[in-house]
């Protein structure tokens, strides 16, 4: 729906990095505190191994972390190219000997009902929809995306024309883009002050994303708060307290426990979709609604 494969992943794919040994059942009783961890020039090691081919590619380690499923490391690192920065993830097996990458999948008879739970226990978005809808799909968004903004046609059209859902919201602004969290901090304010107010903002700053620069954001952003119905100056005095840049971590931390780590990412009744044609989309929202029966 939303995102081609970037070309990092495939030279990921094509390195072999796909190829693991399976793990041995050691490996399954390990606790997170004995997960071994490769140390920061390892990684930078590997990544030169894998992209010094090309002087045009950089990247920057985020994190080096024991993995949801034990035993295995996780290295986030954003690579930034001709096709711009992106974030990727990889998994390093207990011997250190190889890497995965894609994702780690809940299994069992109903593999979606612990994330589900963890959803309803930790949104603090704006919604949109029926209090009592059988679907609930929760986006976590960056204003500054590209994606988000191809995204959003899909989203209006599935609020429009299904009312079996309900729409969150939640923030999750990139590191990478230089203007996305004063935008989340703006939306937050925007969203406490009104609901409407908040679909009209965001929608605002994505038709303009071209137009918003970090050195204009804060003119462009109180100017599409007045326009969607709310005090502009009081959106940015909002902006910058304490209290809003708690919210918005608040956000990054539920993403980040749900191992988010791109945008736009959508969770229905707690199923991971990071994006997919707008019929499959329908579907799993179909599927999710008769399984709530």
């Amino acid at each position: 729906m939303f995102r081609r494969l970037n070309v990092f992943t495939m030279i990921l794919l094509l390195a072999g990095l796909a190829s693991a040994q399976q793990t041995n059942t050691a490996s399954h009783t390990a606790t997170k505190s004995s997960v071994n961890l490769p140390s920061e020039e390892t990684v930078n090691a590997f990544m030169q191994a894998t992209f010094g081919f090309d002087p045009t590619i950089h990247w920057k380690i985020s994190s080096i972390r024991p993995a949801a499923s034990l035993g295995l490391a996780e290295v986030d690192v954003v690579l930034t190219g001709s096709q711009g920065a992106q974030e990727q993830k990889f998994y390093i097996t207990p011997d250190g000997a190889h890497a995965l990458i894609g994702d780690i999948l809940p299994f069992g008879a109903h593999p979606f009902s612990d994330i589900q739970k963890e959803l309803v226990k930790g949104v603090n978005g704006p919604a949109h929809g029926p209090a009592d809808a059988p679907v609930t799909v929760v986006e976590f968004s960056d204003l500054q995306c590209p994606h988000c903004k191809e995204a959003q046609p899909t989203v209006s059209k599935l609020m429009a024309e299904n009312k079996t859902v309900r729409l969150v919201f939640q923030s999750f602004p990139l590191p990478m883009h230089d203007w996305a969290r004063k935008a989340a901090s703006y939306a937050d304010c925007v969203s406490r002050s009104s609901n409407d107010a908040f679909w009209k903002f965001i929608e605002s700053v994505y038709n303009a994303q071209s137009d918003i620069t970090s050195s204009n954001a804060d003119e462009k952003l109180t100017g599409f708060a007045d326009a969607a119905g709310v005090k502009g100056s009081e959106i940015a005095a909002c902006s910058v307290k304490p209290e809003t840049a708690t919210h918005i971590e608040q956000s990054e931390n539920l993403a980040k426990k749900l191992d988010v780590n791109s945008t736009p990412t959508f969770f229905i009744n707690g199923r991971k979709v990071p994006g997919v044609p707008y019929e499959v989309f329908v579907k799993l929202v179909d599927f999710a609604a008769k399984q709530s029966e």
